[in-house]
């Protein structure tokens, strides 16, 4: 394991995701998934969200996008709370939700407003 990409990586899925999801994942592994655990924070938030060619909002926007087109629900509302994280906004994310329903179907965008509503009324958001 690369120490530094790893380290970097969990600094990342803290912030966008936050502390207590990240800590819950990491503290709780097992010997059969924490391999696991470490290869996510290592490549997934180390190497491609530490990246710095694309801001955090930008890969924000295109998880929702690629998490709707899969229909990953669950993944999708985690991430959808990370881009309330990461700065963006309503109307990007709107916006993005309207995209998802074009390009991957209306079926998506639905459980997408969805997925966003439940999670912005928990939030006592619009």
């Amino acid at each position: 394991m690369d120490k530094a990409l790893y380290d970097k990586g969990l600094g990342i899925r803290k912030q966008v995701l936050g502390d207590d999801y990240v800590n819950r994942n990491t503290n709780t592994a097992t010997d059969f998934n924490r391999h696991f655990q470490e290869m996510v924070t290592e490549y997934a938030w180390g190497g491609v969200w530490g990246d710095e060619a694309l801001e955090k909002k930008t890969r924000s926007l295109i998880n929702l996008a690629m998490l709707a087109a899969l229909g990953r629900g669950v993944e999708f509302e985690l991430h959808f709370r990370g881009a309330l994280n990461n700065g963006c906004t309503l109307d990007e994310l709107r916006s993005t939700l309207e995209q998802i329903a074009i390009y991957c179907g209306m079926p998506a965008g639905v459980e997408a407003f969805r997925i966003a509503r439940k999670v912005l009324d928990e939030q006592g958001g619009d």
